[in-house]
């Protein structure tokens, strides 16, 4: 492990973990069997990569793909409500949770690309659904475009070419500017501060899966913010990506974009413009739902994509 690997803490306890992942349910009025997912990695030879398993072998297979300095638990509530009919898997992407930090520092949609191909071929998958959001639906288009015959279906969640650019630029500095702080309770506040729509009976928890104590006794994200570096790399990543939005109808598989009725990211007419791109896209809007839209309103974000997925195996 070199010194640009995050050090990685043991896991919470599980009974910790259930009561908060009870409440979180609770919360969001979700009436479901409370289990906890099964840690997995995944090692090659560029990465290591981390994800949860929800179980239920045997069923149509999901892959979840966080944003931008969020990881894998933020699927929590979502697959506890579809684990009795999907295969839920969520994956902590490179640099983020509990995976690994890229050495070279390279977070390129490609580098991305290779690590969902890498998952995707140690699991055996095939015809399977691939859900992203924010970055992470920027990832999964990426690889639904190179293999879309892969996928029974795609779903990007507020994600898409047109981002609101003061939005973005929210989430930017409210990323660097809670890089590391004194105390996690300054991570709640500014948290709440953020987006006041999470339940601060939660955040205490959820936070620990994205930040760690450092030895100074600092609170430190998990998140490697290289990935926020190098402006003319990004413009050039943002201009690859938007040529291939251009050319959205090329991916076979169905599609359903997302998005959140609050969002300050993504407009309801952008993804919806959005989905007319696609050959067979479908657009849903999630209330109560800003830009974290599985965070905000997880019970209907589950409902739309139930529904959505009972549709195509129709």
């Amino acid at each position: 492990m070199t010194s640009s690997q995050p050090v990685r803490k043991s896991m919470m306890e599980p009974a910790k973990e259930l009561e908060h992942l009870a409440l979180a349910a609770k919360i969001s009025g979700i009436q479901a069997e409370i289990v906890l997912p099964q840690g997995q990695e995944l090692a090659t030879s560029r990465m290591r990569l981390h994800y949860l398993d929800w179980g239920t072998a045997g069923r149509r297979p999901i892959v979840f793909l966080h944003g931008a300095a969020l990881n894998a638990h933020t699927w929590d509530v979502v697959c506890l409500a579809l684990r009795h009919q999907y295969h839920c898997r969520a994956v902590d992407q490179r640099g983020h949770g509990e995976s690994a930090w890229a050495e070279d520092g390279d977070y390129s949609g490609d580098a991305h690309r290779g690590d969902i191909e890498a998952l995707v071929d140690h699991l055996g998958l095939d015809q399977f659904v691939l859900v992203g959001h924010s970055m992470g639906g920027f990832n999964a288009f990426n690889y639904a475009f190179h293999h879309s015959h892969r996928l029974a279906a795609l779903v990007l969640v507020d994600a898409g070419p047109s981002l609101l650019l003061k939005g973005a630029k929210r989430i930017f500095d409210f990323v660097s500017q809670t890089a590391e702080l004194d105390s996690l309770d300054e991570v709640i506040q500014k948290a709440m501060e953020f987006n006041p729509r999470r339940d601060p009976r939660l955040l205490r928890h959820s936070l620990l899966y994205n930040f760690r104590q450092t030895p100074s006794g600092k609170w430190a994200r998990k998140t490697d913010l290289r990935m926020w570096q190098g402006s003319k790399n990004r413009e050039q990543e943002r201009d690859r990506l938007i040529e291939r939005f251009r050319d959205a109808a090329r991916i076979s598989c169905t599609t359903l974009i997302v998005q959140g009725g609050l969002s300050d990211v993504f407009t309801s007419e952008d993804a919806q413009k959005l989905a007319s791109d696609f050959s067979n896209g479908h657009y849903a809007q999630v209330g109560e739902a800003g830009h974290t839209v599985q965070v905000d309103n997880p019970r209907e974000f589950a409902q739309v994509l139930s529904k959505f997925l009972e549709r195509i195996s129709q």
